[in-house]
Formats: C-alpha cells, sequence, structure tokens
C-alpha cells in the first residue's frame, strides 16, 4: 500500500518531498490543493480528499497545526473516524498538548488503528535537507514499522517510550531552543547597540563553545535582518511557548526562562511579527530598549 502524508505547510511539503524523493509510494493531501503541485512533481498521488488518502494507505502521516485541524481531517466524533483508522497506523509528527495526544491514541485504538507519535526537531532548513530529529512514542512494534519511512526526512530517531513521551521530549527540546535563541538575539542587540562589529561578534560566537548550528544560522538571519520565516514567531508562540508553559503548570514545573520568552515573543506578534521568523524577536528587544531611552 501507499504511505499517506497530510500536512504540506512549511515543515510538511520539504518532508513529503523527501519522502517522494527516496522513491516512498505516497499519496498526499493538503488542504490547500496548489501546495502539492512540487510533491506531484517529485512522484506522489495527489489525493483529492483525506478519506482518499486513509483508503489508499495503511500508514498515514499526519503534520498538521493544532487540535481542531487534526480532529477535522480524521473526523473524530462522527462514524467516518473508525473508516479512517481502522487497519492503519495513524503518525502523529505535529504540535498539539500531550494529554490531546493521549487521548486520541486512546480514540485510534478504540476504533481499531494504531498510534504513533513522531513529532520532529528541526525547522524549514533541517527538513528541507532532510536532517530533521525524529522522536518516537507508541507500541514498541508500530514504532519499529514507522521509523525506517522517517529516513529520508530524519537523520536520526530517538525511541522515548509510550505515548506521550514523544511529544513532552520535543517539549523540554524546544524550551531549551526557545530561550537560546532569544538569548542571541538579545546578545546580538546588546553588541549592536554598543557599536560593536557585529561580523566579529559572529565570529567569535561561531569559534567559541557556545557555536552549534542554530546559533550559525540564526546569527546570520540576525545580522542580515533576514526575517525569513523558518520557525515563525506565531508558530513558536502558540504551539510552543503556551503549550510547555500550559505543561509546565499542571505539573507543578517552575519555567522562568520560558515565561520571558512568552511574553516577548507575545510583544512580537503585537508588533505583527507573527509570520516572520522567531529571530525577528529582536525588534520586541528593541522596542524594550527604546522605551528605556
Amino acid at each position: 500500500m501507499d504511505v499517506g502524508f497530510i500536512g504540506l505547510g512549511v515543515m510538511g511539503r520539504p518532508m513529503a518531498l523527501n519522502l517522494a524523493r527516496a522513491g516512498t509510494p505516497l499519496v498526499v493531501w493538503n488542504r490547500t490543493a496548489g501546495r502539492a503541485g512540487p510533491v506531484r512533481a517529485a512522484g506522489a498521488r495527489v489525493a483529492g480528499s483525506p478519506g482518499e488518502v486513509f483508503e489508499r494507505a495503511r500508514v498515514v502521516f499526519l503534520m498538521l497545526s493544532g487540535d481542531a485541524a487534526i480532529d477535522a481531517t480524521l473526523e473524530r466524533g462522527t462514524p467516518r473516524f473508525a473508516a479512517h483508522v481502522a487497519g492503519r497506523v495513524i503518525v502523529h509528527m505535529g504540535t498539539t498538548s500531550p494529554e490531546y495526544s493521549r487521548a486520541l491514541e486512546d480514540d485510534v485504538r478504540a476504533a481499531g488503528g494504531g498510534y504513533v507519535e513522531a513529532p520532529v526537531s528541526g525547522s524549514r532548513k533541517p527538513a528541507e535537507a532532510g536532517r530533521l530529529v525524529g522522536m518516537l512514542a507508541g507500541d514498541p512494534a508500530l514504532t519499529a514499522e514507522v521509523r525506517p519511512l522517517l529516513r529520508p526526512m530524519c537523520h536520526e530517531s530517538v525511541d522515548c517510550g509510550p505515548v506521550p513521551n514523544a511529544l513532552l521530549m520535543k517539549q523540554a527540546v524546544n524550551l531549551f531552543l526557545i530561550t537560546m535563541v532569544t538569548g542571541l538575539a538579545e546578545a546580538a542587540h546588546f553588541a549592536d547597540r554598543h557599536g560593536l562589529d557585529m561580523r566579529r561578534f559572529l565570529e567569535v560566537l561561531d569559534a567559541g563553545p557556545m557555536a552549534s548550528s542554530v546559533s550559525r544560522v540564526k546569527a546570520l538571519k540576525l545580522l542580515a535582518r533576514d526575517f525569513d520565516v523558518q520557525a515563525s514567531i506565531s508558530d513558536v508562540l502558540e504551539n510552543n511557548c503556551r503549550l510547555i508553559a500550559e505543561t509546565a503548570r499542571k505539573t507543578g514545573i517552575a519555567s522562568p526562562l520560558l515565561d520571558v520568552c512568552h511574553e516577548l515573543f507575545g510583544e512580537s506578534a503585537a508588533l505583527g511579527l507573527g509570520g516572520t521568523d522567531m529571530v525577528a524577536v529582536i525588534q520586541a528587544i528593541e522596542r524594550r530598549s527604546a522605551g528605556l531611552a
């Protein structure tokens, strides 16, 4: 049978392209049909509806943003839900709360299907290069079935145990990412306002122990004032800061650095920067500095 892939957004389209280019027999669907063109050109079949994907595929990847989009695609809460998932493996690759994922697993299993969490770490550029890191959670037999299918998309896949451990793992990793990129933006702002040569700032950073693939990419974007989206302000705010903070509060965990970042990304969104890259948070920091002048 074909492998299904639903959701061809900023991350989903390059991921599906890598699957198709690797020779995976792929059937895809996206709400905005025009985004499917490059994947079709790479050899994938484009379905006319989500139902067609479920008819043709045993394993269906969902790269969708948020609970509502997933529920609508699966037609959860209707008799068609069982028809879509029975006998299939539903692979949740998007970002939702751990509680939602655990409940969805229960519903899929009750309807006769299998369920695997497989969120990824990385943004658009790693997605295009097939260099994402996959996190797997679920029944070991099902994760073993899904793991080989991740290879064109992920250079590493890590088993995290039962659902929802993969989403919890992603939240922990993203908490570090958010605070790191925000700290980099603040450091760049500090250096710039002191009149330092910004290329030398990047040179020192790149040569030192704090350098990483993330710092190298994001520092260059800050230098160039390049806010073209890799991971958007809106996504970081709604699908990361908010969800991670909610998880922390529900489990009695303090998150002081995340809370500051959450506020800054909220300010960035209020400035109309929701569709820009997360490094545009520097503009919220700049605005605060202007208020101190």
